[in-house]
């Protein structure tokens, strides 16, 4: 599984792009058939405190699954999204199951 990381307009750090790596890499245990996964961070100018926003979009081998959210920081947005994308990718393994 390849996994591209962008941060928009800001230089992320290498400890918040290793969580990411780790988190996002987690996945690969609920399908093995990921073929990529991107991930795009994003400072929102917004006054809320929570203007840190996580993109992640997976494609798989005939499908692809997207999901952002938005926290105080980006490891709580991580964590929403994996989270998220976690319950996605057993649905839908769950409904091939059932056509197979």
């Amino acid at each position: 599984m390849n996994i591209k990381i962008q941060s928009i307009h800001f230089d992320a750090d290498k400890k918040l792009l290793a969580f990411i790596q780790q988190k996002i890499s987690k996945l690969e245990l609920y399908n093995d058939k990921i073929i990529d996964v991107n991930v795009y961070l994003k400072l929102n100018n917004h006054h809320n405190k929570e203007n840190k926003h996580v993109e992640v979009k997976i494609n798989l081998a005939n499908h692809s699954m997207f999901k952002d959210a938005e926290a105080r920081t980006f490891e709580a947005a991580t964590d929403i999204v994996v989270e998220a994308l976690k319950i996605q990718i057993k649905k839908r393994k769950e409904l091939l199951l059932q056509k197979s």
